[in-house]
């Protein structure tokens, strides 16, 4: 009896360690770093033909969804290259169909809270209405992320760049050493405009998709001062030395300009929320006190005129604190 209790024991123990090592094996082919690689790999895909048909990208298409049938209806869809290529901007590993899925979802689950929260219908359809833009406004907000963290990557970059070149390696090994060498984002795109080149595409058109797929500003000075060099000849370590240069006074002016700011953007924020904050914590505690705004037509009139007030309220701060540099 003794020695089929510790038989049992050591199966049980060594099931629990198949299943733990099962869990494992299956996150990471799921999520693991090769799963991870492939997937970015997969990001850099251009869907529905990003510059049109004559495209010159080793890389030609990219699932909009894991559907067939709904990967047709996107594909009938106008635009929806544009949609793909925000998406792909936004270094986020959602699909045109994740995105629109979610954009058909919010509306029912904002539409769900305010009616919990016994608000009027002329302000839960609104509601529901701005709702059906915030995933779009989620990944926008993941766009700007990514390209910022481009920005700042860059000088390193093109300072990166600059030192193989004065090693002797050529331009395209410098771009790969990039993509070895630096983090995310920035790596992966230039690890992948090296591919590009490494494939058999031409340099100038690998540089333009490289810009095609980073709408950033810097970079495509950069690119610019890249292809004029290799038209009209030059030092092109001493170039990119400069641009890193310029970019670096750039961010250090605009961080300033940021900090100077940061009050009036702060107060942008405590004078937009504060009023609907406030008129939610009122709602929660007592709503008839509220109720005679909704009920009333001079409540009414009052709340469309204040929503007015406060919107070009908002835009006159957005319109002071936005500094361009």
């Amino acid at each position: 009896m003794d020695y089929l209790y510790y038989a049992t024991g050591i199966l049980v123990f060594l099931a629990v360690v198949l299943l733990i090592e099962g869990m494992y094996l299956t996150w990471n082919s799921a999520k693991g770093p090769e799963a991870e690689r492939v997937a970015r790999r997969l990001r850099m895909m251009s869907a529905g033909g990003h510059a049109g048909g004559d495209s010159h990208s080793m890389i030609k298409q990219r699932m909009l969804s894991e559907t067939p049938l709904f990967q047709r209806l996107l594909l009938q869809m106008p635009r929806v290259s544009q949609v793909d290529r925000l998406l792909e901007q936004s270094g986020m590993s959602w699909t045109v169909s994740d995105l629109v899925v979610l954009s058909l979802i919010s509306p029912v689950l904002v539409g769900g809270l305010l009616l919990f929260l016994r608000l009027p219908l002329f302000v839960i359809l609104p509601m529901m209405l701005f709702s059906i833009g915030i995933p779009l406004l989620v990944v926008l907000r993941a766009k700007n992320k990514r390209l910022a963290k481009v920005d700042t990557q860059l000088p390193d970059a093109l300072d990166l760049i600059g030192r193989a070149l004065r090693a002797g390696h050529a331009f395209p090994t410098a771009m790969k050493m990039v993509g070895d060498e630096m983090n995310a984002p920035i790596a992966d795109e230039f690890k992948a405009t090296f591919d590009e080149v490494n494939f058999g595409i031409s340099m100038n058109d690998a540089l333009m998709n490289l810009a095609t797929r980073v709408p950033s500003t810097d970079l495509r000075y950069f690119v610019i001062a890249v292809l004029i060099q290799r038209e009209t000849g030059g030092n092109l370590a001493e170039l990119l030395d400069n641009i890193s240069k310029i970019i670096r006074e750039r961010l250090k002016l605009l961080g300033q300009i940021r900090v100077l700011s940061a009050e009036g953007k702060m107060s942008a924020w405590v004078l937009g929320l504060l009023p609907f904050v406030t008129a939610l914590l009122i709602q929660l505690t007592n709503p008839e006190f509220l109720a005679v705004l909704y009920t009333d037509p001079a409540g009414r009139k009052m709340i469309a005129m204040a929503l007015v007030m406060m919107f070009l309220g908002v835009l006159a701060m957005r319109k002071i604190i936005r500094i361009r540099v």
